[in-house]
Formats: structure tokens, sequence, C-alpha cells
């Protein structure tokens, strides 16, 4: 509003195209309070207007210009640019709900909350273009009523780090033509739309200051063609919405009443609020003479019927149930019996629906006499109060060569021009490359690909972000982000197989590389890893196999494992402690100590100076097929535990599903019994039986 400037004052010059009238504003901002220095209201001469949608729009572009000349006179200066707003009428708004789960060790950026807003804003959207596929609608703004972490509200995401975020998001639509209506009226009038915004916005900026937005209020603005409604809660906008009755209808049952044409029932109608009687010459010539009463009594049905109807929208809003109060501005809620049968729809005391005007507009002077402060002012004078909250308009914009509208709140960034023309959302954002998904000892594991190139953006020719702001015909070119490369992972760079293997064998420290499987095949490190691959790196090595990492002869050697005497399947854990003996297998002293024979004689076959030969792979395979998978039940520690998959089961089984850390010694003895029965790893299990396995030192010993 630069134009019209007076004693180093901006001037800003607000216009409510209503449908009875129109009413023109012009002042100034002043220590916090707006000083009005023009004002002027001129009604339309025919039906130019009706239930606020605009039906000729050179007569209503005539009464703009009637407006403008004679606030033009008061002021001495010649007004080029206004601010306007457009009624609830086909108003579309959306709540939507949506998610996003997130890597928990990542705080909340900023390009991440304008990428969940976006997604409320497509969902939103997306709403709307399947419930009305025949009309173009543009987002007017949007508000983000909550914020979640983990389910729980918070007021920023900004630094928050969480699994899930999420967001509740009302998102506002208006259809094409219901804008395009109006600029074109303003245009007939050789103006130019400095700012637009929403009614019920422009009188909540009067009405309910932002103190009050913590109650749960409705803000109801009752004109001639439309009744706006606002719902506020927990310091936020929380719904619009608009029903298409007000008080031109109460008008139109005085027509009928005293068969009078309708402007001579609007005159009757502000008369009965006034005075005990109206006289009038009906549309015969005859002169006539109503009581108020007669005058209530005509429009009382309908007056019931729009009370409800306007109660019914606002429980509807609010979640299915009233609000605690009710302000009411607009000249069609004047009407007496207004609030009253509005109270008694919404089932709250009648002190608590309110007209609001003269009390709420403390912060607002009229420099001229003849103008009274009353609930008609609210919204003419919240349009102006909106130009300096938020300026905001539509402008035209460029992008990839396709010109579009947008709604201008003077905050307009890439993200918000990419949203209007439906780019993707996710060709916004980088994309990380496919995931590989596989299984490692036991565990799912998941590896992300590599993160992708953003979008490539250009406005006029210059390198641009997605946050960078926008303005009236800007050229925009977005270039779709891309992929990264997908995960890829070879055996030896995961963490399990870095690690090695340590043993003591005859007092020395063995590091032993570890051994892999992929879905039951021994593999090497350099194999990649596909996707659902089953992984094994078993945490041991069996006695067979150290010694043939050792490249010792198993049969030639007696060995013990802690001082036990091992099998060649018995598994190896980290830290244990290998002794070796030299054995004469092909007889035994009899003058060893009885305990000595007894554990030469007790050596498996497999470990004796004759071996049969080992079964082939065919061999093994029909064997397993032969025993029938079954399912046991044992207690380890006092722990119970289940076995399953397999056919038979040994101790060392348990491994793999009771948490037990052999890797790190903690005793000079690993003791494991079965039934209170010493034991060895390779012992069989049965159904019941009770399993101990602990660290003990050798002062413990009985």
């Amino acid at each position: 509003m630069s134009e019209v400037k007076k004693d180093g004052k901006e001037y800003v010059f607000g216009l409510d195209i209503g449908t009875r009238s129109v009413v023109g504003s012009v002042g100034y901002l002043e220590r916090n309070k707006f000083q009005v220095v023009a004002h002027y209201v001129k009604e339309h001469e025919t039906r130019a207007m009706m239930d606020g949608q605009i039906h000729d729009i050179q007569k209503v572009g005539e009464t703009i210009g009637y407006v403008k000349y004679e606030l033009e006179k008061q002021l001495g200066s010649p007004l080029k640019e206004v601010c306007i707003a457009a009624a609830g009428r086909e108003l579309e708004t959306r709540t939507v709900h949506v998610e996003q789960e997130r890597n928990e060790e990542q705080a909340v950026t900023r390009e991440d909350i304008y990428s969940l807003e976006s997604l409320g804003v497509e969902k939103a959207y997306d709403g709307i273009r399947e419930d009305h596929s025949e009309k173009s609608f543009y987002c007017v703004g949007y508000t983000v009523v909550k914020y979640y972490v983990n389910d729980y509200t918070v007021n920023n995401l900004e630094g928050h780090k969480g699994k899930k975020v999420g967001a509740d998001v009302l998102a506002t639509f208006l259809p094409n033509d219901v804008v395009d209506g109006l600029y074109a009226a303003v245009d007939a009038a050789n103006l130019e739309v400095g700012s637009l915004t929403l009614e019920p916005i422009a009188a909540m900026n009067v009405a309910i200051p932002e103190q009050f937005r913590l109650l749960n209020i409705a803000l109801v603005d009752v004109g001639a063609g439309t009744s706006d409604i606002c719902i506020t809660k927990d310091e936020s906008i929380i719904a619009y919405g608009m029903i298409p009755r007000a008080g031109d209808e109460l008008t139109k049952s005085i027509v009928q009443k005293c068969l009078v044409e309708f402007n001579v029932a609007e005159q009757i109608k502000r008369e009965a609020q006034e005075k005990e009687e109206v006289s009038y010459q009906d549309i015969i010539g005859l002169p006539q003479t109503i009581s108020s009463g007669d005058v209530k009594a005509a429009y009382e049905p309908v007056l019931e019927s729009i009370t409800k109807e306007i109660a019914d929208k606002i429980k509807k809003l609010n979640g299915g149930k009233s609000v605690s109060a009710v302000f009411v501005v607009g000249g069609g809620g004047k009407v007496e019996g207004f609030t009253k049968h509005l109270a008694k729809y919404l089932k709250i005391p009648e002190q608590r629906v309110v007209m609001r005007g003269k009390e709420v507009m403390g912060d607002i002077n009229f420099l001229m006499d003849g103008v009274e402060k009353d609930p008609t002012l609210v919204t003419p004078i919240g349009i102006c109060l909106n130009y300096y909250n938020q300026k905001n308009n539509f402008i035209f914009v460029n992008v990839n060569d396709i010109r579009m509208k947008l709604y201008d709140n003077d905050q307009l960034t890439v993200v918000d021009a990419a949203l209007q023309m439906g780019f993707p959302n996710e060709d916004l954002f980088p994309k990380r490359g496919r995931e590989l998904m596989f299984t490692l000892n036991g565990t799912t594991k998941m590896l992300r690909g590599e993160a992708g190139e953003p979008a490539i953006i250009t406005i006029n020719g210059k390198e641009a972000d997605l946050h960078s702001k926008i303005s009236a015909n800007d050229r925009i070119y977005i270039k779709a982000s891309t992929a990264g490369e997908p995960a890829v992972c070879n055996v030896e760079y995961l963490r399990e197989y870095k690690e090695k293997l340590h043993f003591t064998v005859e007092g020395n420290r063995i590091e032993c590389p570890k051994f892999v499987t992929a879905n039951g095949e021994h593999v090497l490190g350099s194999y990649q890893i596909k996707e659902h691959d089953i992984i094994s790196i078993p945490q041991y090595y069996s006695v067979e196999e150290l010694m043939e990492f050792m490249d010792l002869d198993i049969t030639m050697k007696i060995i013990k494992i802690n001082g036990r005497v091992a099998h060649p399947e018995d598994p190896v854990y980290e830290n244990f402690e290998i002794t070796l003996e030299d054995r004469d297998w092909n007889r035994i002293d009899e003058n060893q100590p009885e305990e000595e024979q007894e554990k030469a004689e007790s050596m498996p076959m497999e470990m004796q100076p004759v071996f049969s030969e080992k079964p082939t792979e065919e061999e093994k395979e029909e064997e397993a097929e032969e025993k029938e998978i079954i399912e046991i039940h044992v207690t380890v520690n006092q722990t119970a535990v289940t076995l399953s998959g397999k056919s038979e089961y040994t101790f060392v089984d348990v491994f793999n599903v009771y948490p037990f850390d052999t890797n790190t010694v903690k005793g000079d003895e690993l003791v494991t019994t079965i039934n209170g029965k010493n034991c060895m790893f390779l012992d069989p299990l049965a159904e019941g039986d009770a399993l101990e396995i602990f660290w003990r030192n050798y002062e413990q010993r009985d």
C-alpha cells in the first residue's frame, strides 16, 4: 500500500464485498492502534450478489467504484490497491494426520518438517480432488494444528529425535471461480488486489484475540448471504466452516408477509428492531402499518431454522460437541432472538452467546464523525488489520514451463509452487538406494542404500533450493531428485567377521579367523551378501576345526578343554584353554591310573586308531529325512527354554536360545550339568532335562 501515504503514514484500504453492501475503510496502524481516517458504506442497488457469490461482476464493480470514489474524496488522495476477503462460500477445508518413520538417532531438521507438512497438504488436496473432480481448487494456506513425536504432542518438531513423527494439518482451499470473480470485480473498479484473506480470518483478527484462543470458542460472522464459522482451541484455529444462509432469508419472509419488494422488506426488518410499528407501502401502492411483533413472527421460523443449522455445523466442526462460548459479528446476527436461539440449540447458557462489536474495537479509532462501532464493522476492519499480519494475494509463476496461480502469503517458497503443480513430493528430496535385508546369526539386518542427489532447482536461471523465496512471474525449473546406489555389503565388512576368535592352546594365545556360511554353504570373506541371505558366523570352533587350523593330527592327541577330555565335535569358545597330550592308541597301559583308563576307554570310535569312512553328504541327507523334527522343553539355570527345528538335541544347542557369555572367561572352570551330573557339550538332551551352566573358581570346588 505504498502508493497511499499521508503525513509519513502508510494507509491501508480494506474492502468488505458483502451480499447486501460494500464497506470500505482506510486507515493506518499507530502504536498498535488502528486509526480509521475514511469510511464509507454502499448497498448494492440490485441483487448483484447472492449467498456470498458474485452474479453480476460489472454491477459489483460499479458499487466498489462508488465506494472508492467517496473514500478518495474524504482522503484527498487516489486509491490504487485494496485488501479484500473471500466469503466462506464453497470454502473447502481438510484436517489430515500424516506420519513418517525415522531413524531414532537423527534429529528432525527444517527440511524434514517441510517434507512432513507437504505430505499433509498433498493428502488434503487429494481428498479435495476426489470429492470435487469437476472443479479447480487452490490451497490458500494451511495451519499445523499439532506436531507429534512418538505419538506425544510437541509445539515444534525441529531438533527432536524419535522413531515416528507426525502432524495434524488443517489445509484450506477455494474454488478458482470464487477468487477469479472477486479479482474481476475489483479490476472493474480500476483497483488492484494488494492482499486477500478469508472473511472468518479477518473477523477473527478483531473478535478473538490470540490470548482467547486457548479456549474452545466459535466465531460466527452472519452476513446477508452466508454465515461463516471459525473454531479455536488450544491456541490454534482448528476448523473453518460456512452455511449459505443468513439475513437475506429473514428478509424474504417479510417479502411474503408484507407483499413488498426485497429492499423495502430489508428496511422493514431493520426498523422493526428499533420501533414498535413500521409504516411502508406495498407493491399495490397502498400504505400499510405492521407491528414489530408481527415482523418478528414472520421470520421467526426461518430464524429458528438458521440458528439450528449454524449450531449443528459448529458441533460438527468441533468434533460432535458444543463449544464453550460463541462470538457473533455481522449485521445478520443483530436481529432480536438470534443469540438466544443459537444458545438454545448449542445447549449452552444464553450469556455465553454474545454479539461482538464496540467491546472488541477498543484499539480502533474512527477519526471522523457519524461512525458507530458495531458488529458490522468487525470484518472490514479485520481485513485492514490482516494486511499487517499477513500480506497475501495471488501471483503467477512458471514451473517447468507451466503457468500457475499461487496464493501469496508473503512467505512463498519453491516447495509451495511444487506442491501446487502436483510435483511428486518424493522427487523433491534425495532418495536412498534400495535397502539390503538379510539375516545374521538369527537376527534380521537392514543396510540402507546410499543417499541420492536432491532436486536441481533454478529460479530465473540462478541456482536455488526448496526453501528459496519466490515472487510474481518467476521462472522456476525443477529437475527431479535421484536415487542413490543400492546397499552393497561383503561378508568381510561385517563387524562380526572382522573380530577374530582367540584360544589358549598349550599356554599360547592363538588368533583364528571366523568361519562363515551363506544359506548353509561355506563362503569366503569376499562373498557379496544378497537380499534375504541367511548368514551364519559362529562364535566358536569345533575341536576338529581348531586342530585342522593348527595343522595337528587329532588322532594322535588327547585334547582337553578347560581340563576336560573333548570330542572332535565339541565347541571351543573364545578364551577357552586347550591342552594336548600325546597318546599311544594301540594299547591301554594297565599301569595307568584307573581314571585315565576310563577316559581312554570312553573316547569315541572316531578317535580310535582304526577309522570308519565318514558318511557321504547324500547319506547324511537321507538320514536327516528319516528323522522326525521334534520340539523339547528344558530348563537352563532354572529358566524354561524351548528347543525346536531338529530331530535330536545336545547340550550345545541351548546356546542358541539361552544367553550365556562364553567369550569372556569369568572363572577357572566352565561347569555344565544335566540333571545334576557333569556333562559335555555334545551330550544328548531329553524332554524335561534340568541344565546348569556357570563359571567356577578352583577354591569353590568341594
